[in-house]
């Protein structure tokens, strides 16, 4: 059936070279697109440089991209591709191409899909040009590959029902990147700026009393709550007031007697440390004194036990996995059986690890919401937070922040590939305030974790669906009212 559409890409759309070489890269400016901007179908803007305005005429001579042409690398990440978006002045960087469809032939968003397709990729692999240091296509023969396409009719049928599950994925990704964000800025506030501290020392040095300086605190912590809210529903960030906290202690008295119990966990002065100024009492400790358990994969597989990929059971995790605190490159995922699964993990993972990937890049994390069966492979670490010390949420983003990321840096080694070992790891330092106040972060954060966890795994769901669904629509195999019945029956379960 596949063979009735055979065309080559040549016939449906017209191919574009980038320059062979690099501008200088700056803050702001149109963008310069990188192979490393391509990231699952999607274009990545977080992984692309700016250039100046002189150089951007400069780098669009031979062709300036447009919305609806398909962006792809030719070199290394071949087989990688994104589309270009609306309201974004780019220029095309080294390794980069572009196809320009002829939209009376196809639909940019299904040649997209025809270009991801595992047909396609196939082609891709087959004729790839094997170099001394990497491998590529010849742009030149690009035009000749062939690829499915059919009627536009049944492309936009096509192009609706996976846009669907895309759409889906897309949102759940940024909602995550929100609730991040929102956590990320109380942790920031409260642990890295140490504002309800430096509140309440402000208001004792203008002569205040101990209570002045107690209310000082409340209001910072408060307005960090008001400021989370606020972004979740999209509102502009609000300051708490005096005024606002004797409304809450009139109407909420028990949310203003949490508020003030918080706010009496910080101490009113601070101290020095080998970390610098930090609020007095706090401690400086180390991941080998705040751990209880790290579990160590970092060039290990689960083959190694003499097993085999199975096609379902538990889910195979490796550093490549694992990107900005989400499961990534859904479509690599590989499963062992049981069996394997018990032989490997002698210790299971628990609700509360963090992982950690050792290189290749090192320092990405992934926080477990939920009790899930992971089965880790090669170049990841698992800490588990001694809950007696420290609470696993406030755990994970210290590691986060810019004072534990310059330790684990400093602490790498490898000249080709940069890792940290486990001796050295467990030498990372950690602030340590009182456990009851990690505790109440844990509280605060808690829910926006959990509801990551739940989008992060929603999400996996929908990309094992749209990955089953893409080959068999493009070739044919599959009809679209049989796709709408399984997106269908899908949808339910996988809401959140």
């Amino acid at each position: 059936m596949a063979s009735d559409f055979k065309l080559c890409v040549g016939d449906v759309a017209n191919v574009f070279d980038g320059p062979h070489a690099t501008p200088k890269k700056l803050e702001n400016g149109p963008y310069f697109l990188s192979i490393s901007s391509l990231n699952r179908g999607a274009l990545d803007l977080t992984q692309s440089a700016h250039l100046s305005e002189e150089d951007f005429k400069k780098w669009t001579k031979r062709v300036t991209p447009e919305p609806g042409d398909i962006l792809f690398s030719y070199e290394t990440r071949l087989g990688e591709a994104a589309m270009m978006p609306q309201g974004i002045r780019a220029c095309l960087g080294r390794r980069m191409g572009l196809l320009r469809p002829d939209r009376t032939k196809v639909l940019p968003e299904y040649l997209l899909y025809a270009y991801l397709s595992p047909d396609f990729q196939a082609i891709i692999e087959q004729r790839k040009i094997h170099g001394a240091t990497v491998d590529r296509i010849a742009l030149k023969e690009l035009p000749s590959f062939p690829i499915r396409i059919p009627g536009i009719a049944e492309q936009q049928l096509v192009v609706d029902n996976l846009n669907a599950l895309d759409a889906k994925i897309q949102l759940n990704h940024q909602i995550n990147q929100t609730l991040e964000q929102m956590a990320q800025a109380l942790f920031k506030s409260w642990f890295v700026d140490f504002e309800p501290v430096k509140a309440k020392i402000a208001a004792l040095e203008a002569g205040g009393s101990e209570e002045d300086a107690l209310l000082a605190a409340m209001q910072v912590i408060a307005g960090d709550t008001q400021e989370r809210a606020n972004a979740a529903e999209g509102s502009a960030p609000e300051a708490a007031s005096g005024d606002k906290l004797a409304r809450l202690q009139a109407e909420q008295p028990e949310q203003y007697a949490e508020l003030r119990a918080t706010a009496e966990l910080f101490p009113s002065a601070m101290q020095d440390s080998e970390l610098g100024e930090i609020p007095e009492g706090w401690a400086i400790d180390d991941i080998n004194g705040i751990t209880s358990l790290i579990i160590d994969h970092r060039g290990k597989t689960p083959k190694k036990l003499g097993g085999d990929w199975a096609d379902e059971g538990y889910i195979a995790l490796s550093a490549k996995h694992i990107k900005a605190g989400e499961i990534v490159n859904r479509e690599q995922l590989r499963f062992v059986e049981e069996c394997l699964y018990r032989r490997w993990m002698k210790d299971e993972l628990q609700k509360g690890d963090i992982l950690l990937t050792s290189e290749g890049p090192m320092g990405e994390m992934y926080y477990l919401s939920k009790n899930d069966k992971y089965c880790l492979s090669q170049r990841l670490y698992a800490l588990r937070a001694n809950t007696k010390k420290i609470d696993p949420a406030y755990l994970f983003f210290w590691l986060q922040s810019p004072l534990a990321k310059s330790d684990i840096n400093g602490r790498a080694t490898g000249t080709t590939v940069v890792g940290i070992r486990q001796s050295e790891l467990r030498k990372v330092r950690v602030l340590n305030p009182s456990k009851k106040l990690t505790q109440r972060f844990q509280q605060a954060i808690g829910g926006s974790l959990s509801m990551m966890g739940l989008r992060s795994k929603e999400s996996l769901s929908l990309t094992s669906l749209r990955d089953t669904l893409l080959p068999r629509l493009l070739s044919g195999e599959l009809s679209v009212s049989e796709a709408e019945t399984q997106l269908t029956e899908a949808e339910a379960p996988a809401n959140v």
